[in-house]
């Protein structure tokens, strides 16, 4: 099994990263393979409206990094999105990024290409906004049949500067556990998969 994560912030190992690492964790002592890809450094260009996707199972503009990751995403069996919140919401590159995948699976509905797929999100923030990051990735895997595993709290952690969110004692465990429900419910899956 294995699970990957996409990191949508402009810093590379910032607050976000730390966040998914912690997770990460979690799912390595389950013995659940990690990656986690960080779009910092990228632009992820929006999508065009161009419907060249439908029947390729992937957007047909080679400009930026969207293949490579969409496809490991369809090979992965968890995913696991993280932004720090900008502007009360994800992180522009984020966005545009979830907006290509959701045109492409849309376009390539029969294919189901991440029904039963097991989501997390993760969310770093200064102070206000965490519950709408959350919710915008929260309804990417909603709308593709995935299954989303919860924690003890909202998947969010306090911290502006990199390293503050190692100060939310209570994030941290919040990140601990999601990667414990996390392990859990792929292994049941796999599991059941498995009978």
């Amino acid at each position: 099994m294995k699970v990957l994560a996409i990191n949508g912030s402009s810093r590379k190992d910032g607050n976000t990263a730390i966040l998914i690492n912690t997770v990460f964790k979690e799912l390595r002592q389950a013995g659940i393979k990690t990656e986690m890809v960080q779009l910092s450094g990228t632009i992820i260009e929006p999508c065009k409206a161009c419907w060249a996707c439908g029947g390729r199972k992937n957007c047909v503009h080679k400009k930026d990094m969207f293949q490579e990751i969409f496809q490991k995403m369809t090979q992965a069996d968890g995913i696991i999105l993280g932004s720090p919140v900008y502007t009360a919401n994800i992180s522009a590159n984020m966005q545009a990024f979830l907006e290509r995948a959701s045109v492409v699976t849309d376009m390539n509905r029969s294919e189901n290409l991440f029904r039963h797929k097991v989501g997390a999100a993760v969310t770093a923030a200064r102070r206000g906004g965490a519950l709408n990051t959350l919710d915008a990735m929260y309804h990417f895997f909603m709308l593709q049949n995935m299954f989303v595993v919860g924690s003890s709290y909202w998947a969010m952690a306090y911290g502006q500067m990199p390293g503050d969110v190692r100060k939310d004692e209570e994030g941290l465990e919040t990140m601990k556990n999601l990667g414990q429900n996390m392990a859990y419910l792929l292994k049941v899956l796999e599991e059941r998969r498995n009978r």
